[in-house]
Formats: structure tokens, C-alpha cells, sequence
């Protein structure tokens, strides 16, 4: 076919209109779409109510001071369906007989939220829980001897 023979078509206002139409209308749909999972995967709120919170500060930075005074830290793993915890004493002895109790969560959404009794298991606590692949907070309360309970949160990565 010939150049001659070829029909070209006029670029006209409509099909100016038409371009205009379709790129605002997919960077609008867009962000209204994004603008909706970010409203309702997480709400932002650490506390429900920061005034409220605030009336504790003192106690409860005191409470985290006793807290580390005892030296305790924990080790956390998850695999294969199973989340395992290390707890270990200021001289790095495990510590046994210890009531474990873990709310593990979803830094980003509640809704994935559970709480559980970690059972003693070869110098570790440990419970079975389901865990998708991501970033993930536990929230470690361990109970021993009549001491005040001892808080601990931790983040890990379920690949």
C-alpha cells in the first residue's frame, strides 16, 4: 500500500478530551482505592484515648525500670508453625517455671491479633499459632515467683 493510498485521521479536541478523561480518571481511581486500604487496615491509634495514658506515665516508666533492673531478656523464633521464645536471666541461665503469655499481632492491623500460654519446652516456652509471611509483634507477659509481671515487646519477620 502507498503512502498515498493510506488514510490519516485528524487528532481532534475530542480525542484530546478523551486522553484527559482516562489518565485523571486512572490516577483518581487510583488513590481514591488506596486512600480506602489505608482507612481500613489501620486505624494509627497506639492508645484509645493519649490523655488517659499520659495519667500513668510515671508508674509505668517506673514499672519499666524495675523491669530491666532484673536483667531478663528474651529470644524469640518462629518456625514451621510454631513460635518458640528464649527467656534467659541477667547471668544468661534459662529461666523455667515461668507462666509465658504472648499476644502476637500485626503492627499495621488488629484484626490479626491473638493471644496465647506459651508451655515449657526444653528450656524454652513455645505454642503453635499460624503466622502469614511479614513483619509481626509480640507482646511477651511473663509471670514467676509472685514478681510483678514483666512486659516485653518484640518485633520479627515471618518469611
Amino acid at each position: 500500500m502507498s503512502a498515498e493510498g493510506r488514510a490519516t485521521r485528524e487528532f481532534t479536541g475530542r480525542h484530546m478530551a478523551i486522553i484527559m478523561v482516562a489518565f485523571f480518571g486512572t490516577v483518581i481511581s487510583v488513590n481514591v482505592t488506596m486512600a480506602w486500604y489505608a482507612e481500613t487496615t489501620w486505624s494509627g491509634l497506639v492508645v484509645s484515648n493519649s490523655y488517659v495514658a499520659s495519667q500513668t506515665f510515671d508508674t509505668d516508666t517506673a514499672v519499666r525500670e524495675r523491669e530491666i533492673a532484673r536483667g531478663w531478656r528474651v529470644d524469640t523464633s518462629y518456625l514451621d508453625g510454631r513460635f518458640r521464645l528464649h527467656l534467659r536471666d541477667a547471668a544468661g541461665r534459662p529461666i523455667e517455671g515461668a507462666a509465658v503469655t504472648v499476644t502476637i499481632g500485626h503492627p499495621v492491623n488488629a484484626n490479626f491479633d491473638r493471644t496465647f500460654t506459651l508451655s515449657p519446652a526444653g528450656g524454652a516456652y513455645e505454642g503453635a499459632t499460624a503466622l502469614t509471611a511479614g513483619r509481626w509483634e509480640a507482646r511477651v507477659t511473663i509471670d514467676k515467683d509472685g514478681l510483678a509481671p514483666w512486659h516485653r515487646a518484640v518485633r520479627f519477620s515471618v518469611r
